[in-house]
């Protein structure tokens, strides 16, 4: 067992004590008794006293624990700052405007040429600009296009694209090619703007509304040596002239389903050979009717064509898409075999995805 300094001194003491002890014993009798009492006191007072000295340096009180700056100032990671986060970008996305991308308004003038009311003769050519300025927040690229939307095309194309970049708060004129109607009376053609991804807008405070062109077109007698040499080329080389009763070749009503085609000489459906117009859906989820088989369509307007009409308008293999069509229109077409004709929408159900159309074809002359 180790000999601790604790038990050594109490050794010690304890021999001091008795050694105190005997010596009183051996003093004489009438010496014994105050010396003997002052004696052991001391020696207790002593005992005491070194007991105390031998605790004070042999103990082990448990040392208070270190004081340590590094506790009692405050820690790295909880600072004021850490209190008010920073927006996430989230918080961004969501606060930041969802609209605005494509917005339209009026020029200064809107009518370049041709303003409204303008009197013109019966087949008559004229270029009708608008003047528009770009206050969205999107560039318009090639990829838009000034569309025809309702009622007299006018001979004009269905579409004709931008020609370059409008950046936003730029303007930009846009200028169609068209024919005066050879009947008189007054003509109005509804215009819209049209981006790359086939959405339609036009103008005023909810970007819904067209801009159009109006004219009066009036009778006369004989048509001047000026406006004669004005005429488009091709109405030299129309085919067709009015008359007041074409002979049809084939009509009638069909209900097409997605995937359906119709051939257009003979308005059959799905006949397995021959056919001119499919119904599809493109992997956006719109409505489309695509001419096949070199057959070519576009656009008229709201009002029944002729054979003259549909002559003379702009049609092309470009597909059309029903959800930018207007819920009453017509539309001319060219059948593969050189036929003309017109379609009239009857009903689109978007649920089913069923589009109904009247079809006339007329025979060749």
């Amino acid at each position: 067992m180790k000999t601790t300094p604790f038990r050594i001194t109490l050794y010690v003491i304890l021999a001091f004590v008795m050694v105190a002890g005997l010596a009183g014993c051996n003093l004489p009798a009438d010496q014994a008794t105050p010396s003997s009492e002052l004696d052991v006191t001391q020696a207790y007072q002593t005992v005491e006293a070194r007991l105390t000295q031998v605790l004070a340096l042999t103990a082990s009180p448990t040392p208070p624990p270190p004081t340590s700056t590094a506790n009692t100032s405050p820690s790295p990671t909880v600072t004021p700052a850490t209190t008010t986060p920073r927006p996430s970008p989230t918080t961004i996305l969501v606060t930041a405007p969802a609209t605005g991308c494509d917005v339209a308004a009026a020029g200064n003038p809107i009518d370049v040429t041709i303003p409204d009311d303008t009197t013109m003769l019966p087949n008559q050519q004229f270029t009708k600009v608008w003047r528009l300025q770009n206050t969205g927040k999107c560039t318009w690229t090639k990829s838009y296009a000034v569309i025809f939307f309702s009622g007299e095309q006018m001979g004009a194309a269905a579409s004709v694209p931008l020609v370059g970049d409008v950046a936003p708060g730029q303007t930009v004129d846009l200028t169609v090619d068209m024919v005066a109607p050879v009947s008189p009376g007054s003509y109005q053609g509804n215009w819209k703007l049209r981006n790359a991804g086939n959405v339609l807008f036009g103008i005023g405070p909810n970007g819904s509304a067209p801009f159009w062109v109006r004219i009066l077109v009036v009778a006369t007698a004989s048509v001047t040596p000026t406006v004669t040499a004005t005429r488009p080329t091709a109405t030299s080389t129309q085919a067709y002239t009015p008359t007041a009763t074409p002979v049809i070749q084939a009509s009638g009503s069909v209900n097409l389903n997605p995937n359906d085609s119709v051939d257009l000489d003979t308005i059959q459906v799905n006949s397995g050979g021959g056919h001119d117009l499919t119904y599809e859906i493109n992997p956006g989820g719109q409505h489309l009717l695509a001419p096949k088989n070199n057959a070519i369509i576009g656009m008229y307007g709201n009002t029944q064509p002729s054979p003259a009409n549909c002559q003379s308008a702009p049609m092309t293999s470009t597909a059309i898409i029903l959800e930018n069509t207007p819920a009453v229109s017509y539309l001319c077409y060219r059948t593969d075999q050189g036929r003309l004709g017109y379609s009239r929408f009857t009903g689109f159900n978007a649920g089913t995805g069923i589009v109904s159309m009247d079809l006339v074809t007329w025979a060749n002359p």
